[in-house]
Parts: structure tokens; sequence; C-alpha cells
């Protein structure tokens, strides 16, 4: 029987046989995929389900009236025009105005004097830094910068050297080892670590955060440096550079824009950690939370927690755009559209 095509384009017995073949191995082998995610699937809900039992979900008597109950009273309740029943924002401004929560000043005096404001920020800014006039939360914002800032050289460094580029192994896995160590333990561990040296303060809140950063930032730095391009190292080498031109020039060259990128995303990550161990004792809108709280004040808490939000996006707006322009992917963004388009610019990072 011959294996050549007929005249009229139709196929031989001997061309259709391996085509059913085929097609026969590909059904047995969709078969053999589908029966492995059902028992991954099967294994995923039987491991749920343990969870829950080993966390005590499943054997707790909940209380949802109570719950409800107690959610009400982190939303205080008024009427407007008299018959309109909504959330009192009037009770929360009183409370973030008298604590200070946002601005150190009056804000009231934007309108009513503007001089006498100006004059109280250029005080305050001389006599306590510039972070200080954003009241409490310039004591969160400050904690996670300076906790950033720290960290960085160290993290540069343990990064650097953990890369099997720069250092072969095993050398470079005494850094890695020791990033991985740091990581192990988080921040809300390191700030008790840290009380005897400085007491249960906003210092000791910063040198968590720095700890915690050369363990996080270091590991994306090394992971960063084992990604270049071979191309221009090669190409120093031929030229007879040294190993530490060919760091620096080589590699360091090469990922300059992404380790900003990420040392400003750790950055917002470190706000969001400075909030966490505020809670625990270290100062700022953390500790006002956790006070309030304590003090069964919700609804000043949740004035606190309003106060919290718009501190992270903003934050995260800042880090975001500068991201954006290292990337070089967005146009230059004008004084007027950077006002205008601010509640687009908010909703779009709430869904990112």
């Amino acid at each position: 029987m011959s294996d050549d095509p007929t005249p009229d384009g139709t196929t031989t017995d001997v061309d259709r046989e391996p085509l059913a073949g085929r097609l026969d191995r590909i059904q047995r082998t969709r078969r053999r995929r589908a029966v492995g995610y059902l028992v991954l699937i099967a294994a995923i809900g039987l491991l749920f389900v343990q969870a829950l039992a080993a966390a005590g979900i499943l054997d707790t008597e909940y209380n949802a009236a109570f719950f409800l109950e107690s959610l009400r009273d982190f939303v205080p309740l008024t009427l407007y025009f008299g018959v309109v029943p909504f959330v009192d924002f009037g009770q929360y401004l009183a409370f973030i105005g008298e604590r200070n929560l946002l601005f150190a000043s009056d804000v009231t005096l934007l309108w009513r004097d503007p001089a006498t404001l100006v004059g109280e920020v250029s005080t305050i800014v001389a006599e306590d830094g510039i972070f200080s006039v954003f009241g409490v939360a310039g004591i969160t914002l400050a904690m996670g910068f300076a906790g950033t800032i720290i960290g960085f050289p160290l993290a540069l460094l343990f990064g650097v050297l953990g890369s099997e580029r720069v250092l072969p192994f095993p050398l470079n896995f005494l850094f890695r080892g020791t990033m991985s160590a740091i990581r192990a333990i988080p921040a809300l561990v390191w700030i008790l670590i840290y009380i005897p040296l400085a007491g249960l303060t906003p210092v000791s809140a910063v040198f968590a955060i720095a700890t915690d950063t050369v363990g996080n930032l270091g590991r994306l730095f090394t992971d960063e440096l084992e990604e270049i391009e071979d191309g221009p190292i090669e190409a120093m080498e031929t030229t007879g550079a040294n190993r530490s031109q060919l760091v620096t020039f080589g590699m360091l060259s090469q990922v300059t824009t992404p380790y900003i990128a990420w040392t400003l995303y750790i950055f917002e990550i470190n706000v969001r950690i400075a909030v966490s161990l505020g809670v625990l004792g270290g100062g700022g809108l953390g500790q006002v939370v956790e006070t309030q709280v304590n003090l069964l004040q919700f609804s000043n808490a949740m004035a606190t927690l309003l106060c919290i939000f718009l501190l992270i996006i903003s934050v995260e707006l800042f880090s975001q755009r500068i991201r954006a322009r290292l990337r070089s992917d967005t146009e230059p963004m004008g004084l007027k559209e950077l006002i205008l388009g601010f509640p687009r610019r908010f909703a779009e990072s709430l869904t990112r």
C-alpha cells in the first residue's frame, strides 16, 4: 500500500491511522489532566477544611447581632436637613482637627487668615522639621521613610553580594542566608527585640522597619541582578575590565532603574508596617487607633482609620507616579491634569 496521497487529494488508510493515534493520545492526556485537576482540587479542599478546624472557625459560637451593633459604633449617624440620616462626617473632622492627625495647625486658617497659617507652618518646620507639619500622620510617614533610608545601604550590600554573579557559591549563600533569616522574623517581632535598646517608641519602630527592609529589599535586589543581560558584561571583559568594574559598570548599571522602583515599592510597604507597629505602641496613627479602641471611642478610631487610608493612598499615588516616570511609560502631566485627574487616578489605584 502506498504512503503517497491519491490524485484527488484524499489520504490513504496509512495516513489516517497515525492521525487517529494522535487524537487518541491527546484524549488520554486530557483525561489524565482532568483527573489530576480533580485530585488537586480535592486535596486543596481537604487541607482548607482542616485549616478551618485547626483555627477553630468551625467550632466558634458567632454573635452576628453583637458584631453588627459594634460596627454601628464606628459610624455615627446624624440627620441632615433634619430628615436625612447619614454618616456624621463632622464628628470625624472634629476629632481629626482636635488631635492634629493630618495637620499640625488649624486648617481653617487657610481661608480665614493665610498669613498666620504660613507663619505657624514656618515655625513648626523650623522647630520640629517638615514631617511635623503633617501632625500625627507625619510621625507614621517619618517612620516608614527613615526605616527605608537606614535599611537601604545594607540591603544594597547584601543584595549585590548575595548574587552568584558577584560572589560564587557558597560565599554568596552567607548573605542570602542572612537575608532569609531577617525575612523569617516579621517587623512586629523586630520591634519587640529593639525595645530594650530604645523603649517602645518610634525609634524602635524605625529600627524594626530598617531591619525588615534589609531582608525584603535585599532579596529583590538579588533577584533583579540574577536576570541581567550577559552581553554588556562580556563586552567589558573583552576590554580587560577588572572584577570591580564589571560589577559596577556591567551589572549595577543595568539594574539602576529597577532598584529605584523596588525601593519605592518597599517604602509603600514600610509606611503600612509603620501603622502596624504604632498599634503595638510605636507611635503615629496606629497608636491613636489602639488608644481609641481601648477607650471604646469607636467613632474616633474610625476617624483615625480614615486618616490612615488617606495617608496610604497618598504614598501609593506618589510612589506609582515616580515609578511610572522611571519606566518611561507615561507622558508628563501638567498641574491642571494633576489636580482634575486625581479622582480617576484614585479609582484606578484601588483596582490595581
